[in-house]
């Protein structure tokens, strides 16, 4: 029997706004990135829900680098978590890079309200041709994927080339890398890029 899901939150327990989380590939729940989106979000008034694909949970007790998981058993691990939290109408999903990608590919089967990307892996770093776009040319989910300009899994020219469904919305982070990082050279700060990724989301939300 799989593992109960078990959850970060952060924001209003009373919010009408409620969104949950997943991690990216390589770093867990509580990484600078996704807790700092999670108190932002949260701090803008959303109920956030932050969650751990099983082998991301299994590093915490065995200390192990572990690769991630089968495909099946990481959407598994997101139909178990929208059903833990309940309310699927109301609930918006999304996470970091992976997390997001899987988040997509269950949305639409799910019937959650909304989807939010944050750093979407188009394609695998320096192999454009990869793509991992098939789905989401047919998304029904309302969706927002904000992305950086400058990001090595899809910028602003390789997504101009995508055929993605109408209910998609890009909302582009200028100078921002695959972390919505820019370069120092931009003038930008990486708490600006930040804040104005968590905006978009939180304005996305507000509409949908």
């Amino acid at each position: 029997m799989s593992e109960a899901i078990k959850f970060l939150f952060d924001g209003p327990a009373d919010a009408s706004q409620r969104l949950a989380l997943a991690h990216g590939a390589g770093a867990p729940m509580d990484s600078p990135f996704m807790t700092a989106f999670a108190e932002g979000l949260g701090a803008r008034g959303i109920r956030v829900a932050r969650f751990e694909f099983p082998y991301m949970a299994a590093r915490r007790n065995t200390g192990r680098k572990l690769p991630p998981d089968r495909q099946p058993v990481l959407l598994d691990a997101w139909a178990r978590a929208v059903q833990a939290l309940g309310h699927r109408e109301t609930l918006v999903i999304g996470g970091k890079s992976m997390g997001g990608r899987l988040a997509s590919m269950v949305a639409d089967t799910l019937g959650v309200r909304g989807l939010a990307c944050l750093g979407y892996p188009f394609h695998p770093p320096g192999k454009p041709a990869q793509t991992r776009i098939t789905h989401l040319a047919d998304l029904k989910t309302p969706a927002l994927i904000v992305q950086g300009t400058r990001d090595p899994l899809g910028g602003r020219t390789d997504v101009a080339g995508y055929a993605l469904s109408p209910s998609i919305e890009i909302a582009w982070i200028e100078d921002g890398d695959h972390d919505l990082k820019p370069l120092k050279r931009s003038g930008r700060t990486q708490d600006e890029c930040w804040r104005a990724a968590m905006d978009r989301v939180a304005e996305f939300m507000n509409k949908i």
